[in-house]
């Protein structure tokens, strides 16, 4: 019996969205879509990594802008706020906003809950 493939694996969803983000994180600056194919660590086809970016802009994680005749990509945030456009990705997915919040503030550890309140009453200063 033959081994498969390991180039032929199927990735866990989001797998080569976060590896794409890394790349770009990783540039420190606007790169084409050729550079973030030979930064990352799989074999990919330029048209996979085009298709990745572009599923990234439509979820405004990236910015292009053009240069030239191509387009040179960008991260659309930090880790930090591409991390809170998930959850809000998250929240925005469920009908009952306020059970998923209720379980994710139950679970929280104590210290987290205690930054995530001083946070919300800063955030209430500033109103």
């Amino acid at each position: 019996m033959t081994e498969p493939d390991p180039r032929r694996r199927r990735r866990a969803q989001g797998a080569l969205e976060t590896q794409v983000l890394a790349a770009l994180h990783e540039a420190r600056g606007p790169v084409t879509a050729g550079w973030v194919q030979e930064h990352l660590a799989a074999e990919l086809a330029y048209t996979t990594v085009m298709t990745v970016l572009a599923r990234l802009l439509a979820k405004n994680a990236v910015t292009r802008k053009r240069e030239g005749r191509s387009f040179v990509w960008m991260p659309a945030a930090d880790e930090a706020g591409l991390a809170a456009l998930k959850m809000h990705r998250v929240l925005d997915g469920e009908q009952d906003r306020r059970a998923v919040l209720a379980s994710f503030i139950t679970t929280l550890p104590e210290d987290d809950e205690q930054l995530l309140r001083e946070l919300l009453d800063q955030a209430d200063d500033e109103d």
